[in-house]
């Protein structure tokens, strides 16, 4: 009987259902229990003071959110929003134990895709001391490689004192 090393452990932990998107040429999952609802682009609320990637709010059937667009919180370049832009609706949990809901602008919606252990690798090391923290690992599906967010980690840490100030 083999002893799984706490790599594979890890692994089983991260496999199983993914939210797969599309920012430029990159493709990215979220676990699909952490998304609420798909929206199409609506019309954004400006917030002053908020940083660049804090594109503001919109009212969700009475509800007020914030919508960071994930191209500019991840510094990628701006393109023209499309008919297959849309919001992600995504609940984040905050590090004072709190939920909220928050929408993530993103390019396209791919699909839902059951992800296996054995799909899954680690963050690569990339040779310096990078914050890879938000990432959950990196997913080998169908000839692509898709980088799987911890979207707490990617939204909660400047959420919790851009939204307060």
């Amino acid at each position: 009987m083999a002893t799984e090393t706490m790599a594979e452990t890890g692994q089983k932990a991260k496999a199983g259902k993914y939210l797969t998107f599309v920012l430029g040429e990159e493709f990215y999952g979220i676990p699909v229990l952490k998304v609420r609802e798909i929206i199409r682009l609506v019309p954004i609320t400006l917030v002053p003071k908020m940083p660049n990637y804090i594109k503001g709010v919109i009212n969700l059937r009475g509800k007020i959110i914030a919508v960071v667009d994930l191209r500019q919180r991840f510094g990628l370049a701006g393109i023209q929003d499309t008919e297959r832009t849309c919001i992600i609706v995504v609940q984040v949990d905050m590090s004072d134990g709190s939920k909220i809901a928050m929408g993530l602008i993103v390019d396209a919606v791919e699909e839902v895709l059951n992800i296996s252990a054995g799909e899954i690798e680690n963050t690569p090391d990339f040779g310096a001391k990078l914050d890879t923290d938000y990432l959950l690992g990196m997913a080998k599906v169908k000839g692509k490689v898709k980088a799987l967010l911890d979207i707490d980690r990617v939204i909660a840490a400047d959420a919790s004192c851009s939204l307060t100030q």
